[in-house]
């Protein structure tokens, strides 16, 4: 497989899996010319969210806000926040990340970092979100509800959003979709799904598009296991007309 110079490569949900993604990069091998940008979900679940933040963070790479930094977010800065959304939080995985911080407590520079972090990225060909937009509403209508934390009624369109761009986005694990086998990457109308599922036993596999060439990066997190594939081999369509997304986990699901 021949590869181009100067690439753009797009890192799914790392879910506090630091060892995984150094994995990821020395599969990927990138120079200073190339860009990554990261979808979002960086923390929870996995044991080094710290850790992933400080390398993201230290080395200026493009992220969006993701549903978990969202989170997180709401739990740090409401005084009001209730108990039943700080357990939720917790519950699905914000206990993994206090305990990845010295003392279990997120520095002001880390909070400060998560409320900077962009809803989207419009790249001119895609268009970079971590869970989807609403199709009944404008980009300028669309809030972090619908960027972080939509599902169904976007992966439902039947035709894409933009005319001229592909949506990449992560937020829901793959292998949830009807018929998308786990470590693959999902596709519908007018967007692609990278979120390949690396804290989930099921799947373990974290992934990276490579848009210049097309190409799938990916590296597993529960076994020595890393893998290069064609876009078209690494990927799978979904089904929309049985899309019935099984959400009985809410651990799999927040």
């Amino acid at each position: 497989m021949s590869a181009t110079s100067h690439r753009r490569i797009v890192i799914g949900d790392v879910h506090g899996h630091y060892q995984g993604l150094m994995q990821l990069l020395d599969v990927i091998s990138p120079t200073a010319e190339d860009k990554i940008y990261f979808l979002g979900d960086l923390i929870d679940r996995g044991p080094q969210s710290s850790q992933v933040v400080d390398f993201v963070k230290e080395n200026s790479y493009p992220c969006l806000l993701g549903n978990h930094e969202h989170m997180l977010i709401k739990i740090l800065t409401d005084k009001n926040a209730s108990t039943p959304s700080v357990q939720g939080w917790l519950y699905s995985g914000g206990q993994a990340t206090l305990a990845s911080y010295k003392g279990g407590k997120i520095p002001a520079e880390h909070l400060e970092w998560f409320q900077s972090l962009p809803l989207y990225l419009d790249l001119g060909d895609i268009f970079l979100v971590h869970a989807g937009i609403d199709p009944a509403k404008t980009i300028e209508e669309q809030k972090a509800e619908q960027f972080c934390w939509i599902r169904d009624k976007f992966h439902s369109i039947q035709k894409p959003y933009f005319s001229d761009k592909v949506i990449i986005v992560g937020h829901t694990i793959t292998f949830t979709f009807p018929g998308i086998a786990p470590g693959k990457i999902a596709r519908g109308a007018g967007w692609r799904d990278l979120d390949t599922g690396a804290y989930h036993p099921r799947s373990g596999w974290l992934s990276a598009f490579d848009v210049t060439n097309r190409l799938v990066y990916q590296a597993n997190m529960f076994k020595p296991s890393v893998r290069t594939l064609p876009l078209e081999e690494a990927s799978a369509k979904v089904n929309v007309t049985s899309l019935k997304v099984n959400r009985n986990s809410s651990k799999l699901w927040a």
